[in-house]
């Protein structure tokens, strides 16, 4: 339970991350409300699920103990460091135009799909986040059926995620709210990052001890 919860919050960190991924659900929420951005949503969990799938996969391969396993884990503790570093010093600089009023209509949910799905599998960042995360749970020598429950969950998190920043961005007044919160939650963010990346640097000095 311990390592499922890691998981969920180190996730569910990164997913408040304003990357292109963000941006796009809400140009399009912003532009036709929720419903026109469903298919930038629904393509956007389908690019993570492609991730999630050749990263724990990729991981699987590599020998506990092995160099190139302890490579891997260094390389994902130190993108979490980074990551956490980008939340703390950009915080506050994204911008919602909280102004605008959704138009009706839109450009279909297929062209959204495909656009959601180009937009996160040309994301390096959530290729290098899931290799981290899987590297984690390869680690703690994490059963096959907790792997697949991990990555059902994720999957999950982010279509949930999606259609959440999706609601609040094409509605007006919880549109201001999320856009007053967004600094707080972005350094919050980074911090917790910061601080899941140090107990897994610990964790692993005190394995090779």
């Amino acid at each position: 339970m311990q390592d499922f919860l890691f998981i969920a919050v180190a996730h569910f960190l990164a997913l408040l991350s304003p990357g292109p991924d963000f941006f796009l659900i809400a140009r399009s929420a912003l532009a036709h409300g929720w419903r026109g951005a469903v298919g930038a949503c629904l393509g956007i969990t389908l690019a993570n699920g492609v991730f999630i799938v050749a990263a724990f996969g990729g991981v699987a391969v590599l020998h506990p103990g092995s160099m190139l396993f302890l490579a891997v884990q260094l390389a994902g503790c130190a993108y979490l460091l980074y990551l956490g570093w980008l939340f703390l010093r950009h915080a506050g600089s994204s911008r919602l135009d909280t102004g605008s009023t959704p138009t009706r209509g839109g450009t279909g949910w297929r062209t959204g799909l495909g656009m959601g799905f180009l937009s996160a599998i040309f994301n390096p960042k959530n290729a290098l986040f899931y290799v981290s995360l899987a590297s984690v749970v390869a680690g703690r020598h994490t059963s096959s059926g907790w792997v697949l429950f991990y990555a059902v969950w994720m999957v999950c998190a982010v279509l949930a995620w999606d259609m959440a920043v999706a609601l609040a961005i094409g509605n007006a007044a919880l549109r201001q709210r999320f856009a007053h919160a967004l600094p707080t939650l972005e350094r919050l963010s980074g911090v917790m990052l910061i601080l899941l990346a140090a107990a897994l640097l610990v964790n692993l000095a005190r394995s090779a001890a």
